[in-house]
């Protein structure tokens, strides 16, 4: 079960077409307005939006949306390839995994929109649905805005250092523009600048013991470098996992 209220918001799975519309508005402000030839409707669509759950926090006094995702769930890794990251991932070697999965996707939070609880709200809501589901694996795509890796260097530079994949589940590339980070970087990062430009979502990932994959891909559709990351449920830090089921509830 997804639905969860905590303070100021909810979160809820979309019900209607008219909610659907909602995420994909927001979406499309959080990675489409700034670009030139998009949708003249002002909405992120893809084909998987029809595949999957859809998750929207909302600002209860207001009705206002403000952040949303989407799930994907796979009874395991026979089933990797349905996913949205394999677009843009060679996946073979997830094909072993076991157990559940989930992809979250899309994730955005409104550019106006600064509280901390947001987020908290929009984790609390999939560690219920994890713990509820018996998830093993939660994974997607994690997103740097823009395609400039130069303004990222040292976010990329800790990840090489301390988050890579394990060797069992590396993904390989199949995207035909990448930027090879775990090859191409020498340098050792400045933590600070490192934290200062890492992704939220991704800075998440990574407090839960997540890994990624040795390489970006440049999506220019979306205007994003991203990288494949994954948390394995089991290997998420008790304290973490205390703090993620408080708010869960």
């Amino acid at each position: 079960m997804i639905a969860l209220t905590r303070g100021r918001y909810r979160a809820r799975i979309a019900e209607t077409d008219q909610d659907l519309r909602a995420a994909q508005r927001l979406r499309y402000l959080a990675f489409a307005a700034s670009r030139e030839g998009v949708d003249p409707e002002g909405l992120d669509t893809d084909d998987f939006d029809g595949l999957c759950t859809h998750v929207m926090v909302e600002e209860i006094r207001s009705g206002r949306l403000v952040c949303c995702f989407r799930i994907l769930p796979l009874e395991g890794g026979a089933e990797i390839s349905r996913s949205y990251s394999a677009q843009y991932y060679e996946l073979s070697a997830l094909e072993a995994f076991e157990g559940r999965m989930v992809e979250m996707g899309r994730f955005c939070i409104h550019p106006e929109v600064q509280d901390p609880d947001v987020l908290r709200v929009a984790w609390g809501a999939l560690t219920r649905y994890v713990d509820d589901e018996g998830v093993d694996l939660l994974f997607g795509c994690a997103s740097f805005k823009g395609t400039d890796a130069g303004q990222y260097l040292d976010a990329f530079a800790m990840l090489k250092e301390r988050h890579l994949a394990p060797s069992r589940w590396l993904p390989r590339v199949k995207a035909p523009n990448v930027f090879r980070f775990a090859q191409r970087l020498r340098r050792k990062p400045d933590d600070r600048l490192a934290m200062l430009r890492m992704p939220p979502l991704l800075r998440t990932y990574l407090l839960m013991g997540g890994w990624v994959s040795d390489h970006a891909v440049v999506d220019d559709h979306m205007n994003t470098l991203h990288v494949f990351t994954g948390v394995e449920i089991g290997a998420i830090p008790p304290a973490r996992k205390r703090l993620l089921r408080a708010v869960a509830g």
